[in-house]
């Protein structure tokens, strides 16, 4: 994460065409998006965040993580990402979500990765079994969605499976 980049993550803030039809959250302070790279540039103990960027250093998207709370020693971290709409549907969700798994692994002592998505999401769905990750079930009543709850699906990696397709 650089600073030019906090250009992009203010318009997740204020813009809903960079995230819809499924992550937009609705209006927020995009100063917060400043004071958090000013601490610790999205590089924290718990939870981080990190560009997703093509090899010319544009940025296409983001990829996050959260250490949840679990008692030791299970350690499992929860991971999300977000492509612009013109960078999504080429594999970049596959390729940026199975390298994020592979740094946790290798850089934590992570037994467990897990993503959720929208039941309606069956992109992200299939980017998640590409990289990896095995479906577990459905989560009623995950997340607030245009106006309603929703239900989500949950997908996991674990350490000692096989690294993807």
């Amino acid at each position: 994460m650089e600073e030019t980049d906090l250009d992009f993550l203010a318009k997740l803030d204020t813009d809903p065409t960079v995230s819809e039809p499924f992550e937009w959250r609705g209006f927020h302070d995009p100063k917060e998006r400043r004071r958090r790279w000013e601490r610790d540039t999205y590089l924290g103990a718990e939870d981080a965040m990190l560009i997703v960027a093509l090899p010319d250093g544009t940025c296409a998207g983001l990829v996050s993580w959260k250490l949840l709370a679990t008692s030791a020693p299970r350690v499992t971290y929860t991971i999300g990402i977000l492509l612009f709409p013109e960078r999504r549907g080429r594999g970049l969700g596959s390729a940026a979500q199975c390298l994020l798994a592979d740094q946790l692994f290798s850089t934590t002592m992570a037994n467990r990765v897990d993503a959720t998505t929208a039941v309606e999401n069956v992109a992200e769905q299939k980017a998640l079994e590409r990289a990896g990750f095995h479906r577990e079930g459905i989560l009623r009543g995950l997340g607030f969605h245009r106006g309603k709850m929703g239900d989500g699906v949950i997908y996991s990696r674990l350490r000692a499976d096989p690294h993807s397709d």
